[in-house]
């Protein structure tokens, strides 16, 4: 009965997050009839194509656990979301995953041409740090700390680890997947998936203003609950997830990309999700209540693959 209620108090608080984070993006990116408008269109297209906003979630969520002001994370939100569905975009092109559906629409490429879309990813990754520069310091986030933010993203989605999971990625792709050793899956995942949302707990931190071992128990969590959330990604691309309209599964997805199912097997994958989990919920050991709905976040990761 705990479970459920703080199940319940989690999608609640995640639809609000939702709203709040849905609402300011509406309010801060170029409007559809903005000169070039074909790209605007294109940006809130992509950002408004729906998805539950669990980077934006972690932000504030992990802002509020270290005792900080939510609403002065919210441009921060907003930027790991437009960074977070730039990634998206580039990733559903032709000469990346070549996928025509992303949560039952039409992907940016299909919609508005291959060209087009690399130009909307391209400029929702300079509108992200675009926001944290000018909408932190609104909230009156300091200076240093709005310059720590931008670092944090900027290395997390660099060549040594957002984008250079994807440079792995596509190299291994290209030769067949020759290595499929669990060195080299967990390569991949570490920097393509579990960077960026490590990214956003220690954002959410430093606009909390957390303390040196507040800032270390959010890292970690970060990594584990981001490892965990992309290898219970692979399991539901190998089982099939009926959320995933018109994406690749099982055999067919084995030829897109390395996955730990691929690697491990369908169950060591889903006992390696587990133990990810765990590391994750134990990294929060040092904060009391206030971090439930970290724990019951990082707990329902795993009901999506059951």
């Amino acid at each position: 009965m705990k479970v459920s209620t703080e199940i319940a108090e989690l999608l609640s608080r995640l639809e609000e997050c939702r709203q709040k984070v849905d609402a300011a993006l509406d309010e801060w990116m170029p409007k559809e009839n903005e000169i070039p408008s074909v790209l605007h269109k294109a940006m809130r297209y992509s950002v408004f194509a729906g998805g539950k906003r669990l980077r934006p979630f972690l932000v504030l969520e992990c802002c509020k656990v270290v005792g900080g002001d939510e609403d002065k994370a919210l441009p921060a939100a907003c930027a790991v979301e437009v960074l977070h569905t730039y990634t998206l975009v580039h990733d559903d092109l032709p000469s990346m995953d070549n996928d025509d559906f992303r949560r039952g629409k039409l992907t940016c490429h299909k919609v508005f041409g291959e060209g087009m879309a690399i130009l909307c990813g391209d400029a929702l990754q300079t509108f992200a740090f675009e926001l944290l520069a000018t909408k932190l310091p609104e909230q009156n986030v300091s200076a240093e700390v709005a310059l720590k933010c931008i670092a944090t993203l900027a290395h997390a989605a660099g060549s040594k680890w957002l984008i250079g999971g994807q440079a792995l990625d596509i190299s291994e792709q290209s030769e067949g997947y020759s290595d499929r050793s669990p060195e080299k899956v967990l390569l991949i995942h570490e920097r393509k998936t579990a960077a960026l949302i490590q990214a956003c707990c220690l954002i959410g931190g430093l606009i909390g203003n957390a303390n040196d071992d507040e800032i270390e128990s959010l890292k970690n969590f970060g990594y584990w609950f981001g490892l965990a959330f992309q290898i219970t990604d692979d399991i539901l691309d190998e089982i099939g997830d009926p959320e995933k309209l018109g994406k690749s599964v099982g055999k067919d997805k084995e030829q897109k990309k390395l996955t730990y199912p691929m690697v491990f097997g369908l169950e060591k994958a889903k006992i390696l999700a587990n133990e990810a989990v765990e590391r994750a919920i134990s990294s929060l050991s040092i904060f009391g209540d206030e971090a439930n709905l970290l724990r019951a976040l990082a707990s329902f990761v795993l009901e999506r693959k059951s």
